[in-house]
């Protein structure tokens, strides 16, 4: 979240083929925590398999921050056993899928780890390059954070950091199973996206006020400045970006503080802003068709508002709010079998205060209902079963 301060695997090199053949803050910050529990280092040690999921329903993911697990929830069926944990690294943070092949990555602190979402197992845990110095829990800990998957499933990139100001981007190939580059990136990327061609890869560097967009053949990396309220205040701003989303036609969507959303063109550099009244401290931000989601965390900076979802439409530029309770984390979109269309916000804020689950709001009536899940979930994402 906001100023700074501030993994040791084994590679499961039989697991990993078998998934490529498959197709595949203030003032202070928080004191670190150790890891809750040492995350499988290949297939052998994984959970046993489970039944995986029934044919085209619609699920998601989410990495459970305090833990060292994701958790695969059925939102329809969640009062009835539909909830399923998989240990993967210790506190993990981005995830992503490849729904064609069934396959998931996850950014923890220890590596990437490589699923399987058909037996929902751990294939293996792969270190990255540049290994954390020490195993911890929360926003400052050192180790994999954002993480995006190539559209053709051939790459999968992770922002890795190894301090506030050293980070990379480490390009991991998944047919081959090993990382095969990087490049140094701003600082503390929050979130990593990729163009719909694949064409480019970009880090959202919380702490540097920049955006680093990445060639993926080469890994010339060009650095962009992103701050549409200046950066005075330095590592102790608020006023930074966190996440993005990507649209359809190319251009990076970055929330600032619910009073702007820049939209970045990564191939010329050139940006313009979209007025927003959320009036929140801005974090997670996803697409539901031309609708931008966005979570407001509340009242920091000059933003003076309570936690809230914004429901922006690009199209037309109207904007609706839902307040929320407490402060949330990331969002994506979601629809249930009757086709209604929904938010899903992750409860588990980087300053401790959030909670262990997630709010469910429905966009055509912001009807609000809750989904208790222990581990403090962060990242969430969906995905479609086989």
């Amino acid at each position: 979240m906001e100023p700074v301060i501030a993994r040791r695997t084994v590679l499961g090199a039989a697991g990993i083929a078998a998934l490529a053949l498959a197709g595949c803050t203030p003032d202070d910050a928080p004191a670190k925590k150790p890891a809750t529990g040492a995350a499988p280092t290949s297939a052998a040690s994984a959970a046993p398999p489970v039944s995986h999921p029934p044919s085209n329903a619609s699920f998601l993911l989410a990495t459970l921050a305090h833990t060292d697990k994701i958790a695969r929830i059925d939102p329809e069926n969640h009062d009835d056993g539909g909830v399923e944990f998989l240990s993967v690294g210790a506190a993990p943070w981005g995830i992503g899928v490849h729904s064609p092949t069934q396959a998931a990555y996850v950014a923890t602190a220890e590596g990437l780890a490589l699923v399987d979402l058909e037996s929902f197992t751990l294939r293996s845990l792969v270190p990255y390059q540049h290994p954390a110095p020490e195993i911890s829990q929360g926003e400052y800990r050192p180790g994999g954070l954002g993480l995006a998957v190539a559209p053709d499933g051939s790459a999968v990139y992770v922002a890795v950091s190894l301090d506030t100001e050293t980070c990379y981007l480490e390009v991991f190939d998944v047919q081959r199973g090993v990382f095969t580059g990087s490049v140094r990136v701003g600082w503390r990327p929050f979130d990593v996206v990729v163009a719909p061609d694949g064409s480019w890869v970009a880090s959202i560097d919380h702490d540097s006020f920049t955006v680093t967009v990445v060639d993926p053949a080469s890994l010339r990396a060009t650095t962009h400045k992103i701050a549409p309220f200046g950066t005075e205040g330095g590592l102790a701003s608020w006023e930074k970006i966190h996440y993005a989303a990507v649209d359809a036609d190319g251009t990076i969507l970055l929330p600032v503080h619910g009073k702007v959303v820049v939209r970045f063109d990564p191939v010329t550099g050139k940006s313009n802003t979209i007025p927003s009244a959320a009036n929140s401290h801005a974090h997670g931000t996803a697409l539901a068709g031309r609708l931008l989601l966005t979570v407001g965390t509340g009242s920091f900076g000059n933003a003076d508002g309570v936690p809230n979802l914004s429901v922006l439409n690009l199209d037309t530029g109207d904007e609706r709010i839902a307040p929320l309770d407490v402060p949330h984390e990331t969002v994506t979109a979601w629809s249930d079998a009757a086709g209604a269309e929904w938010a899903v916000v992750a409860g588990g804020n980087t300053r401790n205060e959030g909670w262990d689950g997630f709010t469910l709001i429905r966009l055509d009536d912001f009807e609000q209902r809750k989904l208790n899940v222990e581990g403090y979930p962060q990242v969430v994402v969906t995905y479609t079963g086989p």
